[in-house]
């Protein structure tokens, strides 16, 4: 929506966001070089739960400060200098201390709109629907990171969704509530007390998991839990994603030939359709990351089944294609799909880079890209596509009965850096306590 008065010269535009909320929040990091313009004149859009900080100045500009709206870096800091410079009058007659330090700020504040310093322009958003503009779109763009995150309760709250029990709530629980814990790596989920776990296999499931606990062989759980945990469904309560009505969520724990141990998770909401699925690995870390080498030659390759985790990042060097961690978030699909999902995610992320008003130079550069995707999709031409993880949790299926056999596909370990292992937050990671009790 724009206004404009003709009267007083007051303009105005806002963006509402009419569709889903994303499962993931979204933070945006552009670094601004000092007297590089082109870099103020990145489109912006900012939705009405985003936040917007610039270190440097130690300037936050929270979430109901500003309401969604399509602008510029530049133009998002002139209205904010705008906003404060509107009171300084009557500030100095109250408070001339105060209304001296802001007009200090200002001319910091100004100067970055102007370009004349560097600094840091942060876009966080827990509802992942606020976007900053890659000029070097679809490759990655050298200025620009996006990291995606999983929201907190308090996120989750402040959107409307029903936020998930926390630690402090399990522990106020009377004993024998029927808390069920899951842990996985350093995340710790804990589900309500309306849980029930629903059999569908001739294996007792419950003896099971309670020979695992009393057993002090290794060998005797391992046998119990391959034949216990496939045979056992969870069911729990849980919030829509869509329309954030209540609905359920499955979840059983299988193991998949060739590669590992995973959960799969299934939500369907009864109010307004929605479904979705996750899958999410099981066990314990891997020790080093892994790089996945497909080459494309024909329509039996773009058949195969694609386990794309939520830190693996994609990349199609002959379409100079690039896709960051966590992009897409986890996904079970195959290399088709994971194309085709790559394209409408680009297309939804860079929407008004494709509109009638996107100068000539763009949309000729998009659809030479759409046109070089439908020629890989249909084997055309050779292509590579690389699935590159550092917790080696994504997988591509061989399309012969050996694994060994399939010339085409390739698995490469390598040792993760220090500041993969930061942004995973494994450097801080400190499981001694787990250790202790488990070797009591």
């Amino acid at each position: 929506m724009a206004f404009e008065c003709p009267h007083c010269n007051e303009r105005n535009n806002e963006v509402q966001f009419a569709g889903e909320l994303q499962p993931r929040g979204c933070c945006y990091h552009l670094r601004v070089m000092g007297g590089d313009r082109k870099m103020l004149d990145r489109q912006v859009v900012k939705s009405d739960s985003a936040s917007i900080k610039i270190p440097e100045l130690d300037f936050e500009i929270p979430p109901e400060a500003q309401r969604g709206k399509l602008s510029t870096v530049e133009g998002i800091l002139l209205r904010a200098a705008e906003e404060l410079q509107a009171l300084q009058e009557e500030r100095r007659k109250v408070d001339p201390e105060t209304a001296e330090a802001l007009d200090r700020f200002l001319i910091k504040l100004k100067s970055c709109a102007e370009g004349n310093v560097p600094f840091t322009f942060i876009l966080d958003d827990p509802a992942g629907n606020s976007f900053i503009e890659n000029l070097f779109a679809p490759s990655s763009d050298p200025a620009l990171t996006v990291k995606f995150y999983d929201r907190t309760p308090e996120q989750q709250a402040s959107l409307g969704f029903l936020a998930e029990s926390t630690a402090g709530e399990e522990e106020s629980e009377p004993h024998g509530g029927g808390e069920v814990r899951i842990e996985r790596t350093k995340k710790t989920k804990y589900i309500p007390a309306g849980t029930r776990r629903e059999s569908h296999g001739s294996i007792g499931a419950e003896g099971g998991h309670r020979a695992i606990a009393q057993g002090n062989s290794e060998e005797i759980a391992a046998a119990l839990f391959k034949y216990s945990a496939p045979e056992e469904v969870m069911t729990f309560p849980s919030t829509c994603g869509a329309c954030g009505a209540r609905c359920e969520t499955r979840m059983f724990v299988t193991k998949i030939p060739y590669f590992q141990e995973v959960i799969v998770m299934a939500s369907t909401c009864d109010s307004c359709g929605y479904r979705s699925s996750e899958l999410k690995p099981g066990g314990k870390i891997p020790e080093k990351g892994k790089r996945i080498t497909v080459r494309v030659l024909n329509t039996e390759d773009v058949c195969r089944d694609v386990i794309k985790s939520d830190t693996a990042s994609i990349k199609v060097p002959e379409l100079d294609l690039e896709l960051a961690s966590g992009t897409l978030g986890g996904l079970v699909t195959t290399v088709e799909g994971l194309m085709t999902k790559i394209r409408e995610n680009l297309e939804r992320v860079h929407g008004f880079t494709l509109g009638d008003s996107v100068d000539n130079w763009k949309k000729t550069k998009w659809q030479d890209f759409n046109s070089r995707l439908d020629q890989f999709l249909k084997v055309e031409k050779p292509w590579t596509l690389i699935v590159d993880d550092a917790l080696a949790n994504s997988f591509v299926a061989p399309i012969t009965d050996a694994i060994e056999d399939d010339h085409q596909l390739t698995f490469e370990e390598y040792e993760r850096s220090w500041e993969q292992n930061e942004e995973l937050g494994l450097n801080d990671m400190d499981t001694s306590s787990a250790d202790v009790s488990y070797t009591c």
